[in-house]
């Protein structure tokens, strides 16, 4: 059962006002559990999306009614619609639930970090399954400024961070997972941040107009480019593996098992060689998934 909900491709104060100022999450009943539908979301950028697609498509193999609500934006939009119940599923990141639930939260194993969300969640969610698959946050460059400035490492950007513009979407400003983080653990103090959608961020750093980017390490532009990740000896990023996060009276047993199935199967080298199928080769990113779940023997 193929169940569609159009893509947000707006943020959602624009959409409801394009809408009347009607709001669509505003129902007498909840579009996951009680109509036995599941409803799984995406943030906005392609990876989340293609993640999103795999795990509702392995789902929908076993017989779930799925709905997808795709590109809604940023965590801080996204997460208040799982607490409620508006969205079911939500393929996320398991260090950085952890960071947006509790900021002074340490870094840690996938394990540590696991523990760590379940105690922070609200009653009404949990997590499932990490995927050994990962994806960081990082700050990244090109090759000609890791080797104007000697930089391989993050430390290595105390010295030199005031000559350089870093770029980013417009959350990881504020994050300690990101510039806030980067000052405190490092002394690292930018130039100036320059706040832009993630799809823009190579291009950027190819023209010159950022010398340093908030790229996730399974970006396949990063090899294309020969771009530098610069290593985080400090674990500012943590573990960030891919965790399904669920509101819990809308998942049920045989819903759970598939996305459990999906985070068994995937890895990080297979997730960056899915991303660059949908990035650089542009195919459809349900195409994708649905390939990749057959593979697996979970189509």
């Amino acid at each position: 059962m193929h169940k569609r909900i159009a893509l947000i491709g707006l943020p959602l104060a624009l959409v409801l006002s394009a809408c009347g100022g009607s709001d669509p999450y505003q129902e007498e009943t909840s579009p996951g559990g009680d109509t036995g539908t599941v409803v799984i979301g995406s943030a906005d950028f392609p990876e989340s999306t293609l993640l999103a697609q795999i795990y509702g498509r392995a789902m929908e193999a076993q017989g779930v009614d799925v709905d997808y609500q795709l590109n809604i934006g940023s965590r801080e939009v996204y997460y208040s619609q799982i607490e409620s119940g508006n969205l079911s599923v939500f393929p996320e990141y398991n260090g950085a639930t952890l960071a947006y639930l509790d900021e002074d939260a340490p870094t840690g194993s996938s394990e540590e970090t696991n523990a760590l969300v379940e105690e922070a969640l609200p009653e009404s969610l949990e997590i499932l399954d990490s995927s050994s698959a990962e994806n960081k946050d990082s700050v990244t460059v090109t090759g000609e400024i890791a080797e104007e400035h000697g930089l391989t490492s993050l430390a290595d950007l105390a010295d030199v961070a005031d000559e350089l513009v870093l770029g980013g979407p417009p959350e990881f400003e504020t994050r300690h997972q990101g510039v806030v983080g980067l000052e405190e653990v490092y002394g690292i103090e930018f130039q100036e941040f320059r706040s832009l959608e993630v799809a823009l961020l190579t291009q950027a750093l190819l023209d010159g107009d950022i010398q340093a980017a908030n790229l996730f390490t399974t970006d396949p532009q990063i090899a294309v480019e020969d771009f530098v990740v610069l290593e985080d000896p400090e674990n500012l990023f943590g573990a960030q593996n891919i965790t399904p996060l669920i509101h819990s009276d809308q998942v049920d047993a045989t819903a759970r098992e598939a996305l459990n199935s999906v985070s068994a199967a995937l890895t990080t080298e297979a997730l960056t060689a899915l991303n660059e199928r949908v990035v650089v080769d542009n195919e459809d990113a349900a195409d994708v998934a649905q390939e990749w779940l057959e593979e697996e023997g979970l189509g």
